[in-house]
């Protein structure tokens, strides 16, 4: 396929250099993508470039992922109004290794195939390389000029904070253009590419390429995804949405997508799955004729659940979301995990119960009244239940004297009660 082509229909280009597309379509092409190390995960702002790297596998090219481990020590001022905090060498790699094991479901790095992914850290090339020599080799090649003429720099010195900007993260913009140049020699490397943010990096490296060994390279930077709405992409009231489960669970992850807005899902579709044009066409036919089913949320939210997680994940995640919005059973309730469970109800009021008194059996009416206040008496509960708005692990409850014990527990440990369709609790034993 015509990668410039792909990435175009998609809507991933924001601009780029000159030739790119020629030198695409004269031969299998090296390209990276930089990846920031400061955490030992992706979070889903980090997709756009990873799954550009992915097209261009699929294109036939070779990608290739750099970790900025050395930059990462210095600090990107592209965007930022704040210095960030520097990295030690061992976090560096913990978060180097937890990476490429995500970036492994994208990209394939194991094949004998000629365009088979490379994950390479700057630290590598960076950590000897005396400061003396750097200046002397890489520096007098790029005037203070041309680098005070780049957006982000511009952008640093004319903050109202009045912060500036220090001398380690001037000099971001020259290591990044050397590790261009670094794997144009290495690595045949002729194309990076990244965020719209990234352009005046980017373009210091093909200066450096064409002003030390006479080369040319080539840039492409893809639009920075926004919300339909102006807001920020990937972040919700708790951070990040991130591609560990430690931080974001298949659940909460599988929620973000299914709940964008259906002018969002229509781009993101586009952006953050593999799927044709001619699929997307359909299924955005199908969200005209219905868009009350959502089949747009609901394909991307499969599509990208699967590909960062699993298949397995992705029906849980369904089963788990029929708990809250759908006529789920206590069948379902039970086959879920409890990182699962825990992140459907994350919000929703949680009492301690004693294990112990459950064990020789409880009233319901004395349980949800006394033990967890989940109604505030006795007569309200009991009108409730009578009009069947009362339920415990998703069955209805008959009968406010039944007696509750363990054998309820899911997981060994919980309880769930409803009152009314939406007013869920979670009892906890211990």
């Amino acid at each position: 396929m015509n990668f410039v082509e792909e990435l175009k229909w998609r809507g991933m280009i924001h601009d780029l250099m000159p030739g790119t597309e020629e030198q695409l379509q004269k031969e299998m092409t090296s390209a990276y993508v930089g990846i920031d190390p400061t955490a030992d995960s992706l979070h889903i702002g980090h997709l756009v470039g990873v799954m550009m790297l992915k097209h261009f596998q699929r294109a036939g090219h070779r990608p290739i992922a750099l970790v900025g481990g050395a930059t990462g020590m210095v600090g990107d001022p592209s965007m930022k109004s704040a210095e960030r905090n520097l990295l030690d060498e061992a976090t560096l790699r913990h978060n180097q290794e937890s990476i490429k094991k995500q970036l492994a479901r994208f990209l394939d790095f194991d094949s004998d195939a000629p365009n088979a992914a490379r994950l390479v850290n700057n630290y590598d090339w960076m950590k000897n390389y005396l400061f003396l020599d750097f200046i002397r080799d890489i520096g007098k090649h790029i005037t203070v000029n041309y680098m005070m003429a780049k957006d982000s720099v511009k952008k640093r010195l004319s903050n109202e904070s009045n912060v500036g900007m220090s001398f380690t993260e001037f000099s971001y913009q020259l290591m990044q253009g050397y590790d261009f140049l670094y794997l144009y020699r290495h690595e045949g490397c002729r194309l990076q590419m990244g965020g719209s943010d990234q352009w005046g990096n980017i373009t210091t490296g093909t200066e450096l390429i064409r002003r030390t060994e006479g080369g040319e390279a080539f840039a492409l930077v893809c639009p920075l995804i926004t919300k339909s709405d102006g807001t920020k992409f990937g972040k919700t009231e708790s951070g990040n949405v991130w591609l560990d489960r430690r931080y974001t669970s298949p659940y909460a992850f599988y929620q973000f997508w299914l709940n964008v807005s259906d002018e969002d899902a229509a781009r993101y579709i586009r952006i953050f799955t593999a799927l044709g044009k001619d699929e997307i066409a359909s299924i955005e036919e199908e969200q005209a004729a219905a868009p009350n089913l959502r089949p747009l949320q609901k394909r991307l939210a499969k599509e990208i659940t699967t590909m960062v997680h699993s298949p397995e994940d992705y029906e849980i995640a369904v089963e788990a979301s029929d708990i809250l919005f759908g006529n789920s059973t206590s069948e379902t309730l039970r086959k879920i995990d409890e990182e699962t469970l825990l992140a459907v109800f994350d919000g929703v009021p949680r009492f301690c119960v004693s294990k112990e008194e459950l064990s020789a059996g409880v009233r319901a009416v004395e349980l949800l009244t006394g033990k967890a206040p989940v109604f505030p008496s006795r007569g309200e509960m009991r009108k409730l239940v009578q009009s069947g708005g009362v339920s415990i692990n998703k069955e209805k409850l008959t009968d406010p004297e039944a007696i509750i014990n363990t054998s309820f527990l899911i997981n060994g440990k919980y309880l769930l009660a409803q009152k009314g369709r939406k007013n869920y609790f979670l009892l906890i034993a211990g």
